[in-house]
C-alpha cells in the first residue's frame, strides 16, 4: 500500500483537532461544564491506546492493510454516530467507536509507511507518516467556521465523506508485503533497545501537551473573548508547528542519531508550556501564538526520533506491534494528562478562578517536560 495512502487514512482519523474548538460550543449545548469535557478526550485516546497495540500486534498476523482498512471503515461510522448524538451519553458511544478505529490505524500505519524501506530510511518515513497526520492543524481552522455557521455537530459530518473516500482509495490501492511474525510481543521486548525509556519519555510528552489541548480553546474563546474561527487559528499553530517539525525530526535522526533531536524536541516543548503557564487575560496574541507553535514543533521534533528508537528496536515481524507500542504508550500519557488536569482544574477553578488554574496547568505541565528533558540529556550523556 503506498505511503500515500496510509497518510491520507492517518490524517483523515487525526483531524479529531477539530473538536477541540468545538468544545465551548458543545458544552454549551449539551450543558456539559468545562471539568466534564475531558470524558469526550478520555473514552477516545484510552480506546485508540488500547486498540493500537492489539491491532498492530493482530495485523502482524491478520494482515496490516486489512486492519487499516478496517480501522477506516470504524472510523466512518463513528463519525456517523457523533453527527447526531443526542446527548453526551451518545457522543461517548460515539467515541468508543471513534477510539477502536483511529487505534486500528495508528497502529499499522507505522509498519506499512517503513515497509520496505532500508534502516536508515526509518526517520524520514515516520517523519512522512507524522508529518501528515500533523496537517490535522487545519482542523481547527476549518472547525472554527463550522462551529460558527453550522454548530458542533458540523465537525462529525464534514468528516464522513473523507473517511469513506480514504477507504476507498485504500481498498483499490495495491498492498505492499509487510514480514510478518507469529511470536507474541513479550516483556523482555520492552526493555530492549531504549524501548522503555522511550515510552516512558513518549508518555510524558504526550501527556504535557494536551494542556494545550484541553484548556487553551477555553482561553482563547471564554478568557479572550476570540470567536471560534479566530481561537481556531490560534489553535491550530500547535500541531502546524509539529507537522512542521516532523519531517525535520525524522531527517535530523536517520543522520546524526536519535538522542540529539529527542533532547532538543523536549526543551523546546517545556518552552512553549512554561511560557504558557504564565499569560493572563492581556497577553499580546502574537506571543501567545508563538508559544503554541514553539511546543508544538517541540513534540514533533521529539516524536519521530522517538519512534524511530521503538521500531528499530523490535524486527521486521514485529513492526505492526512496534507501531502500536509507539502509539499506546504516548495516547496512555494523554489519558492520564488529561485526567489530571482535569482534576486539577476542577479543583483550583473554585479559589483561583480559570485563568489561575490555567496557568498552574501549563506550568505543572512545563515542569514535567523539563525532568524529561533531563532524563534524556543525562542518557544521551551516559551513552556517549
Amino acid at each position: 500500500m503506498s505511503r500515500w495512502v496510509v497518510a491520507a487514512g492517518a490524517l483523515a482519523v487525526s483531524l479529531d483537532s477539530m473538536m477541540n474548538i468545538a468544545f465551548p460550543a458543545l458544552a454549551a449545548a449539551l450543558a456539559v461544564p468545562p471539568e466534564r469535557v475531558r470524558w469526550i478526550i478520555i473514552f477516545y485516546v484510552l480506546t485508540y491506546a488500547l486498540t493500537s497495540f492489539a491491532g498492530g500486534a493482530a495485523a502482524d498476523r491478520l494482515g496490516h492493510a486489512l486492519v487499516f482498512r478496517a480501522g477506516l471503515a470504524l472510523s466512518a461510522l463513528a463519525f456517523v454516530m457523533g453527527g447526531v448524538a443526542a446527548g453526551l451519553g451518545w457522543l461517548l458511544v460515539a467515541r468508543v467507536v471513534q477510539g477502536l478505529g483511529a487505534g486500528l490505524v495508528f497502529g499499522t500505519a507505522p509498519a506499512l509507511v517503513t515497509a520496505g524501506a532500508p534502516a536508515e530510511m526509518r526517520g524520514r518515513r515516520l517523519g512522512f507518516l507524522n508529518g501528515a497526520m500533523g496537517l490535522g492543524a487545519l482542523g481547527p481552522l476549518v472547525a472554527g467556521f463550522l462551529v460558527e455557521s453550522f454548530g458542533w455537530r458540523a465537525v462529525y459530518h464534514v468528516r464522513v465523506p473523507l473517511a469513506l473516500g480514504v477507504l476507498v482509495w485504500a481498498a483499490v490501492a495495491r498492498s505492499t508485503p509487510v514480514v510478518s511474525e507469529r511470536t507474541p510481543v513479550t516483556l523482555g521486548d520492552l526493555a530492549r533497545g531504549g524501548v522503555l525509556k522511550a515510552s516512558v519519555l513518549a508518555f510524558v510528552a504526550r501527556g504535557a501537551i494536551f494542556a494545550i489541548w484541553l484548556l487553551v480553546p477555553f482561553y482563547l474563546v471564554d478568557t479572550r473573548g476570540l470567536a471560534a474561527s479566530v481561537g481556531g487559528i490560534f489553535f491550530m499553530l500547535t500541531p502546524l508547528g509539529a507537522a512542521v517539525a516532523s519531517p525535520l525530526g525524522g531527517r535530523v535522526a536517520d543522520r546524526v542519531g536519535v538522542s540529539a533531536p529527542a533532547v532538543a524536541g523536549l526543551a523546546m516543548e517545556a518552552a512553549g508550556l512554561a511560557f504558557l503557564g504564565f499569560v493572563d487575560g492581556a497577553t499580546p496574541l502574537w506571543l501567545i501564538g508563538l508559544a503554541l507553535f514553539v511546543a508544538g514543533f517541540g513534540i514533533g521534533f521529539f516524536e519521530v526520533p522517538n519512534m524511530t528508537t521503538v521500531m528499530a528496536a523490535f524486527p521486521a515481524g514485529r513492526q505492526g506491534a512496534a507501531g502500536g507500542l509507539a502509539f499506546l504508550t504516548r495516547t496512555l500519557g494523554v489519558v492520564a494528562g488529561v485526567a489530571l488536569l482535569g482534576e486539577l482544574v476542577a479543583a483550583r477553578s473554585a479559589t483561583a478562578g480559570f485563568l489561575g488554574a490555567f496557568e498552574e496547568s501549563l506550568r505543572a505541565s512545563a515542569l514535567t517536560v523539563a525532568a524529561a528533558f533531563l532524563f534524556a540529556l543525562a542518557g544521551g550523556r551516559a551513552r556517549r
